[in-house]
């Protein structure tokens, strides 16, 4: 969550998607599960692989994206523009003033849009990534994060200061429900493997929510166990079992059975943990330590920790996503004005970048996957 944010205001997320079955043909369409997977939420494309929930990650970009330049886009928050950087040459290549605190850029779950969450600013500013330009504005009240049901048929607005999660018909634009919460800081989400709930993040009272996908409605709540706890990014383990959720006050994870909302547990990985990464492979999972200018690399197979880099000079990492190849790890450098280019074969840090104030929600794209769970990128 933004420590820039102040805005208060009733809120209203709009986005406007296609469903899957609605684009053009593709081969991620007609592809067959792997192997076997349980019945997900109606309407949601069935998981490749039942042992492997990023299974359509790996490398291979969907017809939508193929012919989309890759870039990096980054919302600076004080300075209300987005950087876009061009990675092959970590070259700054335009400068796009947007509306008032853009918090983060969220590809649309039909891959087509990316949409910057200007939260102050009370809208989505819709950037084509096939032309770099920017369209439409879309009128939305405290538009913290967003985030898209798995069957494409919502889009998810996380307003954090009007403690609401408000579901809005993707096609339509018009609200279907808004959701009052009994938290403060709703901010980060992740869904379940099978689409039929997820869990969200309030970072301000320390809590976590579960959310019936199909019903929009809260299930569980529960605080979570240590004194000043602030939950912040949420990420799913590939075999789709555990539910991985960041903490800057807590300095690690808090590792929670999804299914059954039981009190989760505390694995410490640094100083202000805040952004969760899955590699390409489906292997580990990179953390930053915002605190303490370091990224720790979480082993899914071991459970455990298996290796920690420093960012040479120091540095706020903060949130970003992985490149086509898996080979790069990008991140923002929130109270740096910088963003971080980092091998992640080696930790090694290949460049840091000057940037807008207060660089957040940084979006590598295009990613492989299918479709879009929202944030700066969670492909499925």
């Amino acid at each position: 969550m933004s420590p820039f944010t102040k805005h208060t205001a009733a809120l209203l997320g709009g986005v406007l998607l296609a469903a899957l079955t609605g684009c053009g043909t593709s081969a991620e369409k007609t592809a067959e599960p792997d192997r076997a997977a349980p019945p997900g939420l109606l309407g949601m494309p069935p998981v490749l692989d039942a042992k492997d929930v990023y299974a359509a990650d790996r490398g291979k970009l969907s017809p939508v994206v193929k012919d989309f330049p890759s870039r990096v886009y980054v919302p600076n928050t004080n300075s209300d523009t987005v950087t876009v950087i061009d990675p092959a040459t970590y070259k700054v290549i335009k400068t796009i003033r947007v509306g008032r605190q853009p918090q983060h850029v969220v590809p649309s779950w039909d891959l087509k849009t990316l949409w910057v969450n200007n939260d102050i600013g009370d809208s989505l500013t819709a950037i084509d990534p096939a032309t770099g330009k920017t369209g439409r504005t879309v009128p939305v009240s405290d538009p913290y994060n967003l985030y898209f049901t798995p069957d494409g048929k919502y889009a998810v607005v996380m307003a954090s200061m009007d403690r609401q999660l408000v579901f809005r018909d993707a096609h339509t634009m018009k609200t279907a429900k808004t959701v009052p919460v009994d938290c403060s800081g709703v901010n980060h989400a992740d869904f379940s493997a099978d689409g039929r709930y997820f869990i969200v993040s309030c970072e301000f009272s320390g809590e976590l929510l579960k959310v019936d996908t199909a019903k929009m409605k809260i299930v569980g709540q529960q605080k979570l166990p240590f004194t000043g706890a602030m939950p912040q990014d949420v990420k799913l383990s590939p075999d789709g079992g555990t539910f991985y959720i960041a903490d800057m006050i807590a300095d690690g994870i808090w590792v929670l059975d999804g299914k059954k909302f039981t009190t989760p547990k505390l694995l410490h990985t640094g100083r202000g943990a805040h952004g969760l990464y899955v590699s390409r492979d489906s292997k580990e999972m990179y953390i930053s330590n915002r605190g303490e200018g370091s990224i720790s690399v979480f082993d899914f197979a071991k459970r455990e920790l298996a290796k920690k880099w420093q960012l040479p000079g120091g540095g706020s990492p903060d949130m970003g996503g992985v490149s086509t190849d898996g080979k790069v790890l990008w991140l923002s450098g929130r109270y740096n004005a910088e963003v971080y280019a980092i091998d992640t074969t080696t930790g090694k840090l290949l460049a840091r970048i000057p940037v807008g104030s207060g660089p957040h929600g940084l979006a590598v794209y295009p990613q492989p996957g299918r479709y879009s769970l929202g944030h700066t990128g969670v492909f499925r």
